[in-house]
């Protein structure tokens, strides 16, 4: 049946069908956000979680990787179980709005109307109406960004299993110290740019980071440069994706030589925004904190990483 002349029934089901086929694992996330930005520029959150998805696989593989020596295995599985989690759920609410505005685009701007039976937020609802009646698109990058952070902290930063064995831990805490989690954005040169990432537990400051990124990512002076990354380099996990530009050797598997597709289920989604008070400082727009060029820093930091990790493994053959 031609897609103009489906029911909102039937839309409902391909779109979840659709979601549920891309929502497979980190790679198959990435790349849909990407492909999905390739279609619809206007969308700058798409381009935006592709490249913070690219980083949740390179942290994900460092697990496997250089942070193996430092970190137990069993406090592994439950840092990737926190990346793995948090990402599939973002995902899960996300795409599905993201595919009723391309077909709402494509056949029938009514289409909107079914945004409630994915349980999207009421505050994304509202968002997307204004989106299509005056095309602001700074604004609803910003509501997105906004809607993911709410939209993760009750079942994941919130919840008392991952509250407890993940963001109470040493470990945790350590990266949380001493700044070694960043969001790097690499170019095709041989430049990253980024934001360290801290203080994870609390939304407004994951906000303000999700801001900032997106100030750098569209800088006008650098975006083609990130773009141009994007379309050359698939993405497997593995930091030799961007690595291999400065000549480094490969010390990291790509994530699916090393981390399983996880099933997931979310029995009860519920609506952050009913009820809640959205705070003033969310919407004003994100400030830059130090130089866009992060590439020696990122570099001092990850030579101490590798130092950490060879003691770490010394250590253990004594």
């Amino acid at each position: 049946m031609p897609k103009n002349r489906l029911d909102p029934g039937q839309w409902v089901k391909r779109i979840r069908a659709e979601t549920s086929k891309l929502n497979q694992d980190n790679i198959t996330r990435t790349d849909a956000y990407f492909q999905f930005y390739r279609r619809h520029p206007e969308i700058k959150w798409a381009f935006l979680a592709s490249m913070v998805s690219r980083n949740a696989g390179w942290n994900m593989c460092d697990l496997g990787g250089v942070l193996s020596a430092m970190i137990p295995e069993q406090a592994r599985k439950q840092l990737f179980s926190t990346y793995e989690r948090a990402n599939w759920m973002i995902f899960h609410d996300a795409y599905p709005q993201l595919l009723v505005y391309r077909y709402a685009t494509l056949y029938d701007p009514g289409l909107l109307e079914i945004l409630p039976a994915f349980q999207t937020s009421r505050f994304m609802v509202t968002e997307w109406a204004h989106f299509f009646q005056y095309r602001n698109q700074e604004r609803l990058l910003n509501a997105l960004i906004i809607n993911e952070q709410n939209l993760i902290q009750h079942p994941v930063v919130g919840h008392p299993y991952y509250r407890r064995r993940v963001f109470s831990s040493i470990w945790y805490r350590l990266q949380d110290l001493f700044h070694l989690n960043c969001v790097v954005f690499p170019t095709l040169e041989g430049r990253l740019y980024g934001d360290s990432v801290v203080h994870f537990n609390n939304t407004g400051k994951r906000i303000a980071l999700g801001k900032r990124l997106a100030g750098i990512l569209f800088h006008p002076d650098i975006y083609t440069r990130f773009f141009r990354f994007a379309l050359n380099i698939p993405h497997t996990g593995s930091r030799y994706d961007y690595e291999c530009l400065f000549g480094l050797t490969q010390d990291a598997p790509a994530l699916r030589a090393i981390f399983p597709v996880v099933r997931h289920d979310w029995k009860e989604k519920r609506d952050w925004s009913k009820g809640k008070k959205l705070q003033k400082e969310w919407f004003l727009p994100g400030e830059l904190e130090h130089p866009l060029d992060i590439t020696n820093w990122y570099f001092r930091k990850r030579k101490r990483i590798r130092q950490f990790s060879a003691m770490a493994e010394q250590l253990k053959r004594w």
